[in-house]
């Protein structure tokens, strides 16, 4: 972003320490900038709007990397909507609102494909949003994010200024993942679970739902390649929101059984049709983003064996 994204620029990436903030972080050090800002929970509770208030009146940052918020896999969303659109709504908000009156010259807000309608046209082009409901296990969440997306584009609308860049990413996955089983996304879940079926020389795992709903996966630092691209070019000229996904999708089946392949899981998998599949497909249109010159360049075997490096290195327990 010529004028406004420099080795100098004071650059605020909220949810630094989860899955897209970390990612953003990673590559801020790597390449030298100087003032990036970051702040735990403890330090600042991002649904406090005093303190999100105070906080960007003190800091005044330039550039905002909103990767902060509540998020979760199917059980997750099933069993506490309350939380996640209460939590979502209110950090939204306050960093939306307090962004503005700071002067933010841009705010990157990550809206989901769980927006999108639940019955639709595949892949999901953008003008599809709001065309109908989304999918009912995930629909607190969705109408959050769509909720935050509206905000950017009525701020940008309202002032006339294009600071607020709403992208809808697909599933995104990599170091730093929430890999519980049970309120982890699938992809860094399934890591778990075999991992722990290989350690306990388990013969059989039980995976929820019948295997053939088809999901599209970005690698994190595959988002953070795109989320530049946005950032460099001028947003008067980027019609908002705008989809990244790196143009494939694979069942959950065949998830599963390139995981296994990674973790090197010799058993069987059994599916459990009782529990719910959740969107019957989920492939996002970015033909907008890639006529920008941006493309995903990790397959997903190998975003699959370097997030399995990263779960090894930092979260099982040792031998």
């Amino acid at each position: 972003m010529a004028g406004n994204l420099e080795k100098n620029s004071r650059i605020y990436v909220a949810g630094h320490r989860g899955l897209i903030g970390s990612a953003f972080a990673r590559y801020f050090h790597a390449e030298g900038y100087q003032n990036l800002i970051v702040r735990d929970h403890a330090s600042l509770d991002l649904t406090d709007a005093g303190q999100v208030q105070s906080f960007f009146d003190e800091q005044r940052p330039e550039v905002v990397v909103m990767a902060a918020g509540k998020v979760g896999g199917i059980v997750e969303n099933k069993t506490y909507p309350a939380d996640f659109i209460t939590q979502n709504l209110a950090i939204q908000l306050n960093i939306i609102r307090s962004a503005h009156l700071a002067g933010v010259k841009r705010l990157i807000f990550f809206g989901s494909s769980c927006m999108y309608p639940r019955e639709c046209t595949q892949p999901m082009a953008e003008d599809t949003l709001l065309t109908g409901k989304p999918e009912p296990t995930s629909i607190a969440y969705g109408m959050a994010k769509l909720t935050g997306t509206q905000m950017c584009l009525s701020y940008n609308q309202q002032y006339g200024q294009g600071r607020f860049l709403p992208v809808i990413p697909n599933s995104v996955y990599g170091a730093n993942d929430n890999f519980d089983p049970v309120s982890g996304h699938v992809l860094s879940a399934l890591i778990n679970r075999f991992h722990t079926a290989k350690q306990n020389g388990s013969a059989q795992v039980t995976l929820w739902g019948s295997g053939s709903p088809r999901r599209e996966f970005l690698y994190s630092d595959d988002l953070v390649g795109a989320c530049l691209t946005l950032l460099q070019t001028d947003p008067d000229s980027i019609a908002l929101p705008i989809n990244i996904g790196p143009g494939e999708d694979v069942s959950i089946k065949e998830l599963a059984e390139l995981v296994t392949d990674v973790v090197g899981y010799a058993g069987g998998i059994e599916w459990d049709t009782t529990k719910p599949d959740g969107s019957p497909r989920k492939l996002l249109e970015s033909a907008r983003m890639k006529a920008m010159g941006w493309s995903a360049k990790t397959t997903l075997k190998d975003g699959i064996r370097q997030t399995y490096d990263w779960y090894l290195r930092n979260r099982c327990e040792p031998a």
